[in-house]
């Protein structure tokens, strides 16, 4: 067996690709991962020991990268995004509507507004190439994170970071302001996502400061804000009357579409067959040698719902987990009694054993009445 590339022959990113541009870049100009060979136990057996390093590597790699996959909430939220998006073409006298993703850590929102940008990015640059008519570089999307405590200059050099920026170690807010503004106008970028955004504390001074900082680049700014965080409606994003009376929210609210994302439910055959779909995509993508079919929409399929709630990134990351471990001690298979030893995040461990009382109650089950003889839609790859 000749030992293959460990990421499929992608480029490696490192931790900071989402805060440069180059590194937006690559990632959405990634090639796919190629999924590793399925091979059986024996075939396993009979690999040499560095072929099999190789081999487990490269499934190493694929496990934790598995997605984004097209749920139906993906899909959903990602429709909504290209018609605000691609409405948002007006003359520059006229504002742009603003985007708030809110939803609760574990759904998706920030891969699902993620994986929109790459091919937002993708459509802008092979429409339009890689260079302005002025002979600046084409950067369609910028992506700014927030921290804790940022103030206006901060986040004014936050774009200036991504852009790379020569002057963005010394100047005053305004001048970063203004060169950000000119990157913004001269690489003609049009969608601005700021992530994170429930770090801001609108409460303090700096948060203030940066929340009427975003209705300014609202106005000048020939961009698409998409703000992605938590609870963003309790946190004051579009109250008019917070803060003792300040009203300079009013025209956020008033120019912002809430959008949202919801964890799987299987209180109906409806959803019940959106969670067995995604069991059985999955099914697909694992790559461990004694796999069978039904393994997880047939077998797991309630046990996953009960560990997970629901949350697409917990299911991921128990998933992801598994299968290491499988692969490690040699089990090459998922079962329960494998993933009783994974550890995953508190918030689904917490909610665990209530579902499971209820499950063992028979009050709900995620399986659908005809489980063995739904299939997969065309829509979800």
């Amino acid at each position: 067996m000749t030992e293959p590339m460990p990421d499929g022959g992608r480029p490696r990113l490192d931790n900071l690709t989402l805060s440069r541009k180059e590194g937006f870049r690559q990632l959405a100009q990634a090639p796919p991962r190629i999924q590793p060979d399925a091979l059986t136990a024996t075939d396993l057996a009979a690999l040499s020991s560095t072929a099999r390093a190789a081999y487990d590597r490269q499934r190493r790699d694929w496990h934790a990268n598995l997605g984004p996959i097209k749920t139906p909430q993906l899909a959903a939220l990602q429709e909504d995004l290209w018609d605000i998006v691609d409405s948002n073409v007006q003359d520059g006298d006229k504002p742009k509507g603003a985007v708030a993703v809110d939803a609760f850590p574990g759904l998706g929102k920030t891969t699902a507004v993620l994986h929109f940008a790459q091919k937002f990015h993708l459509r802008e640059v092979e429409e339009e190439g890689e260079f302005t008519q002025a002979g600046h570089e084409r950067w369609p999307v910028c992506r700014v994170g927030l921290t804790s405590n940022v103030g206006m200059k901060d986040f004014n050099r936050a774009i200036l970071e991504f852009f790379a920026h020569p002057a963005r170690f010394r100047g005053t807010a305004a001048q970063f302001l203004q060169r950000a503004l000119d990157c913004v106008l001269g690489c003609e970028t049009k969608v601005l996502i700021i992530d994170d955004l429930h770090f801001l504390k609108w409460s303090d001074r700096n948060g203030r400061e940066v929340s009427n900082h975003f209705k300014y680049i609202a106005n000048e700014f020939p961009v698409t804000l998409i703000f992605v965080g938590v609870e963003l409606a309790g946190r004051g994003l579009y109250s008019e009357t917070d803060q003792g009376g300040d009203v300079t929210l009013a025209q956020t609210a008033r120019r912002t579409t809430p959008l949202t994302m919801q964890p799987f439910a299987v209180n109906d055959d409806k959803h019940r067959r959106e969670w067995r779909n995604l069991m059985l995509w999955l099914e697909k993508r694992i790559v461990l040698a004694r796999m069978s079919p039904g393994m997880l929409a047939d077998d797991l399929s309630d046990y996953f719902y009960a560990r997970t709630t629901g949350h697409i990134g917990s299911l991921m990351t128990l998933v992801n987990r598994g299968c290491q471990r499988a692969m490690r001690t040699g089990a090459e298979r998922i079962d329960a009694e494998l993933l009783n030893s994974v550890k995953i995040d508190a918030a689904s461990e917490k909610a665990r054993k209530q579902l499971e009382a209820a499950l063992h109650a028979r009050r709900w089950t995620s399986k659908t009445t005809a489980a063995r003889t739904a299939t997969t839609p065309a829509g979800w790859h």
